[in-house]
């Protein structure tokens, strides 16, 4: 089975292979696994760049609130250290950010990437720039683009684990119900069933994780926006996942909710991310989905994952579950797990 690849809009469509041959090697490299945890960067920099404008300009990305979660998480938890410091413990480290300032090298700024350099499943992203106010320029311009190719980078790696350990309890009603396969976390084993509708959960006082998944006539280009869209979570929700007392029930927090359009499987979705609660109780939580059309059956199909995780932090939770929900595969798109990768331009590169 192969693996499957998190798409991204525009010229981030199309995807390349994950792995990059080193120029020059004529025997088999064997390398370490890179080291860190998920959303761990190390920035190579020396420090008084690093405290200047320029370097905080790449700080202020990576250092970027998560959106739609109750409390502030910065995007990345950040490592930095003087180039000189690189050795090889360092070296294996599994996202790398390297910044070279040279006017003698570079007449304009550009940005690259490699994977595997010096371990397995790794990622060094290298700008090259002819001076520190350049540099400070193109983290500012860039700023989006750096944060969402770190970002699907890390999950990427969760889809391509998602291969080997999925939950079968999620998969299972997935194909029964709506005829999809999707890969969830191994651990949702907890299920209810209802029409069109199944709720998965790891059923843990500690950081509860839930996937659901419903469906709904597609009525035209309507259907996809905020204000149906919430409205047909919140009928769903209430006719689903009651809470402990009669009239608890779940309702999105409106103003807290964010929409946007983007492309998976080379298709048209709409992303929907905000804050869920419970009414009349004190439940609550970020919440993610995906909306997509089944062209065979006329039906939007809705993924979600949603978090309730009180006195704990909630990034790595709710990515977690974000990053499942690009391996739903329709009706129609038979191919199954396919090679994990992100489109080369996404690291922009300007001509040096």
């Amino acid at each position: 089975m192969k693996k499957i690849f998190l798409p991204m809009m525009g010229i981030l469509g199309a995807l390349l292979p994950c792995l990059l041959l080193l120029s020059g090697c004529t025997k088999e490299q064997i390398f370490p696994r890179a080291s860190g945890r998920p959303y761990e960067v190390l920035v190579v920099l020396d420090d008084k760049t690093w405290n200047a404008p320029a370097g905080r300009a790449l700080f202020d990305i990576l250092d970027t609130d998560v959106p739609c979660l109750p409390q502030s998480e910065r995007s990345f938890h950040i490592t930095q250290i003087e180039p000189k410091d690189l050795n090889a413990n360092f070296s294996i480290f599994r996202n790398i950010i390297q910044v070279n300032i040279d006017k003698t090298q570079y007449s304009r700024t550009g940005m690259r990437f490699m994977r595997n350099k010096n371990a397995m499943d790794q990622i060094v992203l290298t700008i090259n720039s002819p001076s520190l106010e350049d540099f400070r320029q193109f983290c500012v311009d860039n700023k989006q683009e750096v944060l969402d190719f770190l970002t699907r980078t890390e999950m990427n790696r969760l889809i391509a684990e998602l291969e080997k350990k999925y939950s079968k309890v999620t998969y299972d009603l997935a194909w029964q119900i709506f005829t999809c396969r999707f890969y969830a976390p191994k651990e949702l084993t907890a299920y209810k069933k209802g029409e069109q509708f199944f709720w998965t959960s790891n059923n843990t006082a500690s950081g509860l994780e839930n996937i659901c998944m419903y469906s709904y006539p597609y009525e035209g280009p309507e259907t996809f926006n905020k204000e149906y869209m919430t409205a047909k979570r919140d009928s769903v929700m209430k006719a689903n996942l009651p809470g402990e007392k009669p009239g608890m029930y779940m309702k999105t927090d409106s103003l807290c909710t964010m929409v946007k359009p983007i492309v998976v499987h080379k298709r048209y979705a709409m992303e929907m991310r905000g804050l869920w609660y419970m009414e009349h109780d004190a439940m609550g939580g970020p919440f993610v989905s995906h909306s997509r059309v089944d062209t065979e059956t006329n039906r939007v199909i809705v993924v979600e994952g949603f978090v309730y995780a009180p006195e704990k932090m909630k990034r790595g939770l709710i990515r977690r579950l974000e990053g499942s929900l690009y391996t739903l595969l329709l009706p129609e798109e038979q191919y199954s797990l396919i090679d994990t990768g992100i489109e080369e331009d996404s690291a922009k590169k300007k001509k040096e």
